[in-house]
């Protein structure tokens, strides 16, 4: 369920089509299941190879981030499918999934060598990710979209899916700003978790599975956000959670520089010269400015 909600976050499934003269259709057809992420998660991308029998590779890009990458269809389909289908991703790529499930088992059975297995294909990617590249559109006007699939809203979110999904897309943030305090400064804290707004109604369902927080929509970028930012709500909900599930990658670190914060607050110390510089100290080396 961990590997599910960090693939819920960060994972990839593409078809990718290229010209090719010497295959009876015209075209080569190729498969990619992904994970990007910045380089100090390479331990955590580590892992997640294993997971999955060490199948696949991990690659540094120019950008100095990291790819898993797994193109082997035998390797897809005796690990990457098979894992998806007993623990189903919650949010709307689980209709992503479906498809490129289809296109593996079509594959499979050899119907992309055949004209009409080219088209099957071409009308599942169509609806897969960003569509058809523009050159595909041209060549085939006839191609209709396959439905999307429904992805249906969990009862229940498993607490390991979460901290997969956090490990993936969540924040824990410290905010410190100038105040009519008596040392000048005030301290505001936030747990949160972003998302892009197709899955609104998931994002706001953790409102009720941690029974705290509040959604908001960022119309700018498409965006939905759960946020959870009362002191009393991350200390007796957020901190204990993810005490008893433990996250696993660089961000497990930013939790405990987080919930040094929260234990300075808890005791006061934050009102405190002292105790500021303390919070200002943790919170220098957090998040994007971490270097490990």
């Amino acid at each position: 369920n961990y590997v599910t909600g960090f693939c819920d976050g960060e994972s990839c499934f593409s078809v990718y089509i290229s010209s090719n003269a010497k295959l009876k259709v015209g075209y080569k057809f190729g498969l990619v299941f992904s994970i990007h992420l910045n380089k100090r998660d390479i331990e955590l991308l580590k892992k997640i190879q294993f997971f999955f029998k060490s199948v696949g590779n991990i690659q540094i890009n120019a950008d100095d981030s990291i790819s898993y990458v797994v193109t082997s269809i035998k390797d897809i389909s005796n690990h990457i499918i098979p894992h998806f289908e007993k623990y189903p991703l919650l949010t709307r790529k689980q209709a992503d999934f479906e498809l490129f499930k289809k296109v593996v088992i079509l594959m499979n059975n050899k119907e992309h060598l055949t004209e009409e297995g080219l088209h099957k294909i071409l009308s599942i990617k169509a609806s897969l990710n960003l569509g058809l590249p523009e050159n595909l559109k041209v060549l085939y006007p006839e191609i209709i979209p396959v439905s999307k699939p429904q992805v249906k809203l969990p009862e229940i979110i498993d607490k390991n899916w979460l901290v997969g999904f956090v490990d993936a897309e969540g924040s824990f943030i410290v905010s410190i700003y100038k105040s009519k305090t008596k040392i000048g400064y005030a301290i505001k804290l936030a747990f949160c978790i972003t998302q892009n707004n197709r899955d609104h109604l998931l994002i706001s369902s953790l409102v009720k599975h941690l029974n705290c927080g509040r959604v908001s929509v960022n119309t700018r970028n498409s965006g939905v956000e759960y946020l959870v930012s009362g002191f009393n709500e991350i200390n007796e909900i957020i901190i204990p959670l993810f005490k008893q599930y433990n996250l696993i990658g660089i961000k497990q670190r930013d939790f405990e520089d987080f919930c040094k914060i929260v234990l300075l607050m808890k005791n006061k110390q934050h009102l405190t010269a002292e105790g500021l510089s303390q919070v200002r100290k943790i919170h220098s080396v957090m998040n994007r400015r971490r270097d490990i």
